[in-house]
């Protein structure tokens, strides 16, 4: 073994406290640190990333929205046998390949209006003096040892697979027959950590979410846990993070990729590393559940580090009930469909269209439906009705809000009843169901106009106090029609609320209640088709 090269400094974690936080719902919690994993770049954007992305975005919007400190984290996963195959295929250095692909990311992310705190590179400096640090520590603790080892190695998967995971010999996700490498290496004695993780689990039911991947969790570990492989010597392979402990040899990628999470909010500082990372929720898809599942939590308590607050697990996306490639031609890719169709319609489809953990099918004319029916006919036309109605009237002035009368209570409570239900369902990633909530009450809006019939009333003069009346309580629908949706649409909403003549931080929560966002005399702007009907 060659000379151990310098030591970096030992990896101090700041004081962070070891007590879960788990508030009854989101809107409660001080801190909110959300990631999205870390994009692999032998590939660009699409739809199974653009998906988690835009659920990540969501959420973090909902808390911001709530004066929650919000930290949100995503970027690109760059090293690797993997990048550095694909690499020489197009004829450039790693370095140049991880860089065009990562930028792709950047760019599609920042084209589709995505609001991250962070976009994090593994080749970032910060990050490979973090990954250095903690890897001396956790071998200075004595849970990195040297050995040699011959195995299964799938180059996709970027892993070695025993026996039992094969599939027909082959590996499950690739359907490749593995190649058997026989090398030393060093490894990261995750064995010792199995049974506190599987107690870990047993306590914490919501740390791995939702429960049938945290059963999936528990069915990997009533086998025995290997050790970790957890470094490529470099005559195989140096496209990596040099090991702080013997120079001949480059991270695991997973070793190097899953700590990004910490390097993010270490650099922050101690007080708000000690704030945030309590609060960590990761999102990921199915396919990586055991390096976020099992690896991950090994390599925190290794670190003598607290675990993040939950693992968020969502399901694979179809695309017409069939597996998205490029050989079928039937990738999905997001600057496409925001240019098609605009990113709200996108957002919309993509987070009403699917149900959280489980997989989900992309069909463009099922889109189309949806982007009729319920942001077209729905929400479209209750704004356009409304803001027509008080143009016609009023001039675009508000008028006093008198004579309350039954359904007027009704209409307040139902919108009341929507905001509570968005609180729970976004607490519980039912997504979903949080717009079916805001979708109810848009439509009892519209309802609320045939009943009330104020294109009716308006025709008798004596009764235009009462046409006002109603119009103030559907405008005061649309303000809180476009608070409850600003984390899912955002661009919509301040466009409902550029029509409204709101300010800026108007669909803040809390909110003004009910009838005090409109004074009386506040004058409201013409309307506008938000969503033309697709034909």
């Amino acid at each position: 073994m060659a000379a151990p090269t310098k030591k970096n400094p030992p990896f101090v974690s700041p004081p962070v406290s070891t007590e879960t936080v788990q508030p009854a719902v989101p809107s409660t919690r001080a801190h909110v640190y959300i990631t999205t994993p870390l994009y692999y770049v032998n590939a660009e954007p699409h739809l199974g990333s653009a998906y988690t992305i835009i659920i990540c975005d969501t959420i973090a919007r909902f808390h911001r929205q709530r004066g929650a400190e919000t930290f949100f984290l995503t970027g690109t996963d760059e090293h690797g046998d993997k990048i550095a195959q694909a690499a020489e295929a197009a004829g450039e250095s790693p370095k140049a390949y991880a860089d065009r692909i990562s930028d792709a990311f950047r760019h599609t992310w920042e084209a589709c209006g995505l609001e991250y705190d962070r976009f994090i590179r593994t080749t970032d400096a910060d990050h490979v003096r973090t990954v250095r640090e903690i890897l001396q520590q956790v071998h200075d603790a004595g849970d990195i040892y040297f050995s040699k080892y011959g195995g299964l190695y799938c180059t996709g998967c970027e892993r070695f697979y025993t026996e039992k995971e094969l599939v027909e010999g082959k590996c499950p996700d690739h359907r490749t027959t593995p190649d058997w490498i026989e090398e030393e290496n060093y490894f990261f004695r995750m064995s010792k950590y199995q049974e506190r993780l599987v107690a870990v689990l047993n306590e914490d039911p919501d740390l791995v979410r939702p429960e049938r991947y945290r059963n999936e969790v528990l069915a990997m570990l009533r086998e025995p846990l290997e050790d970790l492989c957890i470094s490529r010597p470099k005559a195989r392979l140096t496209w990596g993070i040099e090991l702080p402990f013997d120079d001949r040899f480059v991270t695991y990628v997973w070793f190097d990729a899953l700590i990004n999470y910490v390097t993010a909010v270490r650099e922050l500082g101690p007080e708000r590393f000690a704030a945030l990372w309590p609060a960590a929720n990761h999102f990921i898809a199915k396919d990586i559940l055991k390096p976020h599942a099992v690896f991950w939590p090994t390599m925190l308590m290794a670190a003598g580090l607290p675990l993040f607050q939950h693992l968020n697990v969502h399901g694979y996306w179809t695309v017409n009930g069939e597996k998205m490639s490029k050989s079928l031609g039937n990738v999905v890719r997001p600057l496409e469909m925001k240019a098609r169709y605009g990113m709200d319609a996108f957002r919309y489809v993509l987070l009403r269209e699917s149900v959280f953990g489980l997989d989900a099918d992309f069909r463009e004319d099922a889109m189309v439906t949806r982007i009729n029916a319920d942001l077209a006919n729905n929400l479209g036309n209750l704004v356009s009705r409304t803001l027509s109605m008080q143009q016609r009237y009023f001039g675009g002035v508000v008028q006093p809000l008198a004579d309350p009368r039954p359904e007027d209570d009704d209409l307040r409570a139902t919108f009341a009843a929507a905001a509570a239900e968005v609180e729970e369902h976004v607490g519980e990633l039912m997504l979903a169901r949080a717009l079916e909530a805001i979708w109810r009450a848009a439509d009892h809006a519209n309802k609320y106009i045939v009943e009330t019939a104020p294109f009716t009333l308006a025709k008798d003069p004596a009764a235009l106090p009462r046409v006002g009346t109603i119009l103030h309580n559907l405008l005061e629908t649309l303000r809180v029609t476009a608070q409850l949706a600003a984390p899912f649409i955002p661009e919509t909403a301040q466009r409902i609320r550029e029509l409204l003549r709101l300010p800026e931080g108007a669909l803040a929560v809390p909110g003004p209640q009910w009838g005090d966002a409109f004074p009386a005399g506040h004058v409201v702007a013409p309307p506008v088709a938000l969503f033309p009907r697709i034909e």
